[in-house]
């Protein structure tokens, strides 16, 4: 029996995610006879490589987790196209979508919410082998104890069930569950969020060990900048429903182009003095995705914004090395350099 490992080291460096303007649009009741849309998503493109690190971030309500829904197929998109290792999913039928989903996994923000409290680790772990695997029952033995070990489980967390470990040890058992069918992409919602802080490092620390072994390409969501800056290799910044700046970590966070970006940094707490930015307060509230700003979506709270911004929606282009949606993305920052 091949192990995850060696299945992973046969992969060729290749994109195995592509997402082309990709949108979930959501039709909500508004009184008692009229009908709104709620653009969770609108126009989101980006590609993933194998092995690398995709961070989303942005504030609530910027379309992060509606995003992940799309990824992981639970929810269909409105309209985009989204192709999981050159296979477009649209096309795909019910068997394709099915076998395309184990490609695909998810860690979700809570563990606990996460696992059936009825199965023990074992059974978590097993089901899906059984499901999508032709593996005997010592083979799926097999691959369950190999997977509990390289997570950090011991051999008797087996028979136990998930109320009876600590929060973290319940995210390695949701890991592992996400990590026993060899997917080529996780998707990681807010996967440290819920945990203290003296083990966050510890879990963070085991996805990127994971990603080593097994080549697999993440899409790790989260709020927390230092977080990111941690795991991530490029930097995606969404902003209600769209994509504002892209870029690999080191241009993003190193020199933000976009009045939003630099907002999110400015607010990421330092320890050293050197680290700390100039703090930057965005005026109002996040607006609706019901009725969202004509022209820019985020003029409204931007300093720098400008009649132009009020009118004309920005398109992605390339300003020094990343995407940026800015009408003035070449100004943004200047006073600061």
């Amino acid at each position: 029996m091949s192990t995850p490992a060696q299945t992973a080291e046969s992969r060729a460096g290749d994109t195995v995610l592509v997402a082309d303007d990709l949108k979930k649009h959501y039709p909500v009741r508004r009184g008692m006879f009229g009908q709104g849309v709620v653009k969770a998503l609108n126009g989101v493109s980006f590609s993933l490589e194998r092995g690398r690190t995709l961070a989303v971030v942005g504030e609530s309500g910027c379309g992060k987790s509606t995003l992940a829904r799309q990824l992981t197929m639970i929810e269909a998109p409105t309209s985009g196209r989204l192709a999981i290792d050159g296979e477009d999913v649209a096309d795909a039928d019910r068997a394709r979508i099915a076998a395309l989903r184990r490609r695909v996994q998810m860690v979700f923000q809570n563990p606990y919410a996460s696992l059936n409290p009825r199965k023990t680790v074992e059974d978590t772990l097993g089901e899906p082998l059984v499901i999508n695997t032709k593996l005997s029952a010592p083979e799926r033995a097999d691959r369950i104890a190999h997977m509990m070990r390289i997570v950090g489980l011991r051999p008797e967390h087996a028979k136990r069930y998930p109320h009876m470990f600590s929060g973290g040890q319940r995210q390695r058992v949701a890991i592992a569950r996400a990590m026993i069918l060899d997917p080529q992409i996780v998707v990681a919602d807010e996967p440290v969020s819920a945990l203290d802080v003296s083990i966050q490092a510890q879990i963070l620390n085991l996805f990127m060990d994971l990603q080593d072994q097994f080549r697999t390409s993440y899409v790790f969501i989260s709020h927390n900048l230092a977080v990111v800056e941690h795991v991530a290799d490029d930097v995606m910044v969404m902003y209600l429903g769209g994509v504002v700046e892209l870029g690999d970590r080191r241009t993003v966070i190193g020199r933000p182009r976009h009045p939003y970006t630099r907002a999110l940094l400015s607010a990421t707490p330092a320890i050293f003095e050197a680290d700390r930015r100039t703090k930057i307060r965005l005026q109002g509230e996040l607006p609706s995705p019901l009725n969202p700003p004509s022209g820019c979506t985020f003029h409204q709270r931007c300093p720098y914004a400008v009649e132009r911004c009020r009118n004309e929606v920005p398109m992605l282009r390339e300003v020094e090395g990343r995407q940026v949606s800015c009408h003035r993305a070449e100004e943004v920052g200047e006073s600061d350099a």
